[in-house]
């Protein structure tokens, strides 16, 4: 355990983790937890890039949970600074007495930050980032209209879920959710052609200056590479314009980085890979080394908008630098410092994308191979109605407008499952499940790494057969 091959003794899911699906599904809401006789396993012991199952199945995770685990599962470093904390204070106040703990990394968190002065909002979800955020811009604009993007995913809570696009997660929930968000484009050059962008930057500016009769913008908010839509990475100089255009219109630009900061993309953050400074940034998953930590930062000139406290905040919460989340979260930036894990999500994701791009080169019902750092995703088409297959589409990193594409829905479900069975977690990603997503540890061996690489260009190979007609 730690970052071995893995090993696998029961075909997965094995008798135990069927048992403990039947268990579960007993006690939880039937709508969390996905549960069928190939899916999922129950995790028992987690280390480095490994995942043991309670059949003792043990697993390469190109997952990182979610992309929490970006030093590895169970950390030492993080682990340790866990067991030291928990023996002196599990729990403060935040708000009211707080904890050292809570300046300390807060102070580390701040020496990070691409402004001269931060101030931060913690929160112990992304959602909660999300909601501190545009409250923050609610407050230093004074205008409640919000800019979002198609295939956006910020969380699920009220003004978050307000911004998250996918009509799965709003739709029961519409009559509750806050109707001043407008969502534009974001730019698919792989369907839309070169003219994507343009297109996109069009909608935004629209949306500032003149609007559809909704709340004047007062945010726009992007992912700088959407996450659960798919790996959708936009083109060069799109969020620069972005940056420019909302600023020129006097709305605060935020940078939802909860899935790509702290180095999956090979940056401490993403926006640095074109250059671009948001108002505000949001991090979350690997900040708190596995336990629950977000923040919302900004410059001072904006986060100041907030009031001083009188003995009551006006966003807060119970667990707010909480003395755990704060000590392993402390203990991830000092190692994210220590570490070359920057160099590292750069060289192996380099080498990764290598791979999978020679692998399945021509390949029929693979559309695009795309990624930045250790964040890589395999979309995934299947027949186009009554034209068969475009066999261009083959072609890895075609980028001709391709408007007849259809995703292979499913597809990427079907490679997590088959995956699982030799040995290997990924997540599907997508509105249609179509998808193959790879969020690995930064610290992923280079040769189990390649040798897991080699074993899902395999199984894509498969899937995207069963998908063709007749």
């Amino acid at each position: 355990m730690g970052c071995s091959l893995p090993r696998i003794r029961v075909t997965p899911p094995g008798p135990r983790s069927l048992e403990m699906a039947r268990r579960l599904s007993r006690v939880e809401s039937r709508n969390v937890t996905h549960l069928t006789s190939r899916f999922p396993v129950f995790w028992e012991e987690v280390r480095g890039c490994n995942v043991r199952d309670v059949d003792g199945n043990v697993y390469l995770d190109f997952t990182g949970a979610f992309g929490v685990a970006a030093l590895g599962h169970s950390a030492p470093g993080i682990t340790e600074a866990i067991r030291s904390q928990a023996g002196r204070m599990v729990h403060g106040m935040g708000d009211v007495h707080p904890p050292v703990g809570k300046v300390e990394f807060l102070e580390a968190l701040s020496e990070l930050s691409p402004w001269p002065e931060t101030r931060v909002i913690l929160g112990s979800s992304g959602s909660e980032a999300v909601e501190a955020a545009l409250k923050t811009a609610l407050l230093a604009r004074g205008r409640p209209g919000i800019v979002a993007f198609q295939g956006a995913y910020h969380g699920l809570t009220g003004a978050a879920l307000a911004t998250t696009h996918r009509e799965l997660f709003r739709g029961a929930f519409q009559s509750r959710l806050y109707p001043g968000v407008r969502f534009a484009p974001f730019p698919d050059v792989l369907r839309h052609g070169p003219g994507a962008a343009e297109e996109s930057l069009e909608r935004v500016e629209w949306l500032l200056r003149e609007g559809d009769g909704g709340d004047e913008v007062g945010a726009v908010m992007v992912e700088p590479i959407q996450g659960r839509a798919g790996v959708r990475i936009p083109p060069e100089g799109f969020l620069e314009e972005l940056a420019r255009m909302s600023r020129d219109a006097g709305a605060l630009l935020i940078f939802d980085e909860i899935f790509t900061g702290l180095g999956r993309t090979g940056e401490l953050f993403a926006g640095l890979h074109d250059g671009v400074l948001p108002d505000l940034l949001l991090l979350g998953k690997g900040l708190g080394g596995g336990l629950p930590l977000s923040a919302c930062m900004g410059p001072s000139e904006i986060m100041d908008a907030w009031p001083p406290s009188r003995g009551e905040a006006m966003h807060t919460s119970t667990f707010l630098g909480n003395p755990l989340a704060c000590a392993a979260g402390l203990a991830f930036l000092e190692e994210l410092n220590d570490q070359d894990l920057l160099e590292r999500s750069r060289r192996l994701g380099a080498r990764f994308l290598g791979d999978l791009r020679e692998g399945l080169e021509g390949v029929p019902g693979v559309a695009d191979i795309r990624g930045r750092g250790l964040f890589l995703g395999v979309e995934l088409v299947g027949p186009v109605q009554e034209s068969g297959w475009r066999q261009e589409s083959g072609s890895v990193g075609n980028t001709a407008p391709a408007r007849d594409l259809e995703p292979l829905a499913g597809g990427a479900v079907r490679v997590a499952e088959e995956a699982l069975r030799r040995g290997i977690l990924v997540l599907p990603a997508g509105e249609e499940g179509h998808v193959v997503e790879l969020s690995p540890p930064l610290t992923m061996g280079e040769e189990e790494g390649q040798w897991g690489i080699s074993e899902l260009i395999s199984v894509i190979r498969e899937v995207v057969a069963w998908g063709k007609p007749g």
